[in-house]
């Protein structure tokens, strides 16, 4: 009776201790990114004073808000083993599709136009969803060919043409640089985000369920969790999101073509690997995906800054990947050495 009762006990506290290992190693990875980012701004500002002036901080967190919003439904499908490369294009299309709209109707509230944005995003991420779920083809090829599917759509559409401040409403573009108490729209944005997206992954069963999924797809389907369902609303939200940022996209710049967003995936992708989202799924946090989207806007805007060619900001985005992927491969083999330890002396 008395084995019995010791044996789940037993296993739950070698899971809840693999479990804290990781994540104390999450925080330390978001706690260097945020050391990090402090040297760097410090640095920055030292050798240019402009680089802290009002204007800067504005367009740093500007630039970040948009990056941000993508990276947050990027870390989202790469939670659940997956990956979706489309997000620049469903931007791109999202952004032009709510330019054309504005322009053509613009006595329309932003609301609509926000929510356009989410429709055409979320379309999108739905049929990513659907070949990722039903044909049975990795993520990774599905979002490759949507990719080019999703921004060929938007040069047919376009056809050469290019949507100019000038003719969008202004109440749409001051929704670009509107601010609350100081605080763009754009960044108060993004944080919602932020925070909803967090609070459903680390407190409802919902988002724990994407951890279960990503950890282990057999066991998590075993345990009842409807994976196929759960994947095709993950590139979902990822669409959905990547829509928003068009929205956001079309708002700041004013001017919109079909080339909007064009290379952003890297940039994306970059954002939650370095913030600690695995790339092998299972494990990071929306927040680190966050701090990673600013850790790459404020390297871009220091480069510039320091009038040092943009070829290094590639350069050092792809250091940061390698880096990030052999910090996790490092804490994954350290982790099943010690559950296998803990499992020999039970």
């Amino acid at each position: 009776m008395t084995a019995t009762k010791e044996a789940p006990v037993t296993a739950q506290a070698t899971v809840h201790s693999g479990r804290s290992w990781t994540a104390n190693v999450l925080k330390a990875r978001e706690s260097g990114i945020a050391g990090a980012l402090i040297v760097l701004v410090a640095f920055t500002a030292t050798q240019n004073s402009r680089f802290l002036s009002g204007q800067s901080i504005r367009d740093i967190l500007l630039g970040t808000a948009i990056l941000a919003v993508l990276a947050v439904g990027q870390a989202i499908v790469m939670i659940t083993r997956n990956i979706d490369l489309s997000v620049g294009s469903v931007l791109g299309l999202s952004a032009f599709a709510v330019g054309t709209l504005m322009k053509d109707n613009p006595g329309l509230p932003v609301l609509v136009a926000v929510l356009a944005g989410l429709g055409v995003g979320a379309v999108c991420g739905l049929v990513n969803g659907a070949l990722v779920r039903f044909g049975q083809v990795p993520a990774l090829v599905v979002t490759l060919g949507t990719l080019y599917a999703y921004r060929g759509v938007s040069y047919f559409w376009a056809g050469g043409q290019q949507i100019n401040a000038d003719k969008l409403p202004a109440s749409f573009l001051d929704f670009g640089t509107a601010s609350v108490l100081g605080v763009p729209w754009l960044v108060l944005i993004a944080v919602l985000v932020l925070v909803a997206a967090g609070i459903v992954l680390r407190s409802y069963r919902a988002g724990r369920e994407l951890y279960a999924m990503g950890s282990s797809p057999q066991a998590a389907q075993l345990a009842g969790i409807r994976v196929g369902r759960k994947t095709s609303a993950a590139f979902l939200v990822s669409g959905a999101l990547a829509g928003l940022a068009g929205v956001l996209f079309a708002a700041r710049f004013g001017t919109v073509d079909a080339a909007a967003g064009t290379g952003y995936e890297l940039n994306v992708v970059a954002a939650a690997v370095v913030g600690g989202v695995a790339v092998f799924g299972g494990s990071g946090s929306v927040w680190g995906a966050g701090l990673g989207a600013l850790l790459l806007t404020v390297i871009g805007s220091a480069l510039a800054v320091l009038d040092i060619n943009q070829f290094w900001q590639q350069a050092i985005v792809g250091a940061l990947i390698l880096l990030a992927i052999g910090a996790d491969r490092l804490v994954a083999v350290r982790v099943a050495k010690a559950l296998k330890k803990r499992d020999a002396h039970v």
